[in-house]
């Protein structure tokens, strides 16, 4: 008995996705068995035809019952297994479809209650409804999309020898010094009558307080110290309080950091790299994400997919001194005026990157007083090496920089950034033992979904979006 249990394999039965490009099951007629939920049923006299889904691809499989096999409670939204062979379409629409010997319906949906129909959905009800909103073919297929760069993703930093990492999601910092973080503290504590006389000071859980991630940045610069090149992709927090299209309080950011590098064109390279990577091998979800989209935005898309076109790289200077042209010569201008030393506001970012370069644009070398503390300074005194990847119709993609490898530089920055030193120790202690040239970049995500699906929120990129006011599940 103990030798059968160990000589015996579970194998799982094919997807559609699986069964529609094996080789051997639509090269002749082949029994099957499928499982997945309806999306659509039409009854006819003498044969009901119905669309089964399991969500592995967009197109789903048609499949044809004869009266005697079809039970009442076949609707839209019933989980069903269908069993049955699988044969080449007569019809048109598809090429091949399921001729349907047995049913089970494995749970059923009352098609007058159920919220998601067939018709259009307003992007609000869906998002009321978000546990139900993955059953929509869009947002199947953005989660799909997400799935498919993933992947392309670690298949690029595997091939340049990069480890990915996990990272902490509680932390003591706030990286990016913007204030912007949720503290995270136990539910329910100890009454203050509980506590020993001398536990005043160590009232947080942790001894100091605690923070949800905003980057994984800094402690993958402590990686990078040991392995040398190593990325992660970790969900991020910050409360932000923006209600625009562009921001979430959690949202997945993806980050690498890499020793021994001392050019900022060599993260720009790497960003560079893999999204064009990411852009021509995931287009298998274009036909129905694109199928109402906007053209110029898609033509956009493809063109930064073009092999052998670099992408433009200018300065912060340079970028400020092309705004300034434009808001003296232009009846309308910016809402905000740009000046050198201002950030770039989000209508500056896409007239660079739409107006002015037509596609995506490195800005790099800002102001220093603009920027995080751990950016390494420029010979000038003035800017720091960095970068914002700005792109078509979205803004910032991407930011990344040199970090600051020398001690003395690093605590000057932490002082004139006002923080505390003894918050850092860890990190500068990082420049004491064995510092290295070092540099990387972060991602966002959903931003990065976005650009490549055309969705124009990211509240749509991610499968159940939280927000300032609104967390529903």
């Amino acid at each position: 008995m103990l030798l059968r249990r160990c000589a015996s394999t579970t194998k799982l039965p094919l997807t559609i996705r699986q069964l529609l490009s094996s080789p051997q099951a639509t090269s002749q007629e082949t029994k099957v068995q499928v499982n997945g939920w309806i999306k659509s049923v039409r009854r006819q006299k003498n044969v009901t035809f119905a669309v089964i889904n399991d969500g592995s691809c967009a197109s789903g499989l048609q499949a044809v019952l004869k009266p005697g096999t079809t039970p009442d409670n076949l609707t839209n939204g019933a989980s069903v297994r269908f069993c049955g062979s699988l044969v080449k379409s007569l019809g048109c629409g598809q090429a091949y479809e399921l001729q349907v010997e047995a049913v089970d319906v494995l749970g059923e949906c009352d098609p007058e209650t159920y919220p998601i129909q067939k018709q259009a959905l307003p992007v609000e009800f869906l998002r009321d409804n978000a546990h139900l909103r993955a059953r929509t073919d869009i947002n199947a297929a953005m989660l799909r999309l997400r799935d498919s760069v993933l992947r392309t993703l670690h298949n690029y930093f595997e091939a340049q020898d990069f480890h990915y990492v996990h990272t902490p999601i509680l932390t003591s910092n706030d990286c990016e010094g913007g204030g912007e973080t949720f503290q995270a503290s136990p539910s329910s504590s100890s009454s203050p009558s509980e506590k020993s006389p001398d536990s005043s000071s160590h009232s947080e859980f942790f001894s100091q307080p605690a923070y949800l991630t905003v980057s994984s940045q800094l402690h993958l610069e402590a990686l990078a110290a040991s392995m040398s090149r190593v990325y992660t992709l970790s969900p991020c927090f910050r409360a932000e309080r923006s209600q625009t299209n562009r921001h979430l309080a959690e949202f997945w950011m993806l980050e690498a950091e890499w020793a021994f590098i001392n050019r900022v064109g060599d993260v720009c390279h790497v960003v560079e790299e893999s999204l064009k990577n990411i852009l021509e091998q995931c287009r298998s979800e274009n036909s129905l994400l694109w199928t109402d989209g906007d053209e110029a935005k898609l033509s956009s898309l493809e063109d930064a997919a073009r092999p052998g076109h670099a992408w433009t790289h200018m300065t912060y200077t340079d970028a400020v001194k092309e705004l300034e042209k434009y808001q003296a010569s232009s009846r309308v201008g910016f809402e905000f005026e740009p000046a050198w030393g201002r950030a770039l506001q989000s209508e500056h970012e896409r007239w660079l990157s739409e107006r002015l370069v037509g596609g995506p644009v490195f800005v790099t070398d800002y102001p220093t007083s603009l920027k995080p503390f751990y950016m390494r300074a420029n010979g000038d005194g003035r800017t720091v090496a960095c970068f914002d990847l700005l792109v078509p119709f979205i803004g910032e993609l991407a930011g990344g920089s040199l970090r600051e490898e020398r001690l003395s530089r690093l605590v000057q920055a932490i002082q004139d950034h006002g923080l505390k030193e003894e918050e850092y120790r860890w990190y500068v202690d990082l420049r004491k033992y064995g510092s290295a040239p070092h540099g990387g970049y972060g991602l966002g995500f959903e931003r990065l979904i976005s650009w490549m699906s055309g969705i124009e929120n990211v509240r749509e990129c991610i499968a159940m979006p939280r927000w300032a006011k609104r967390m529903l599940l």
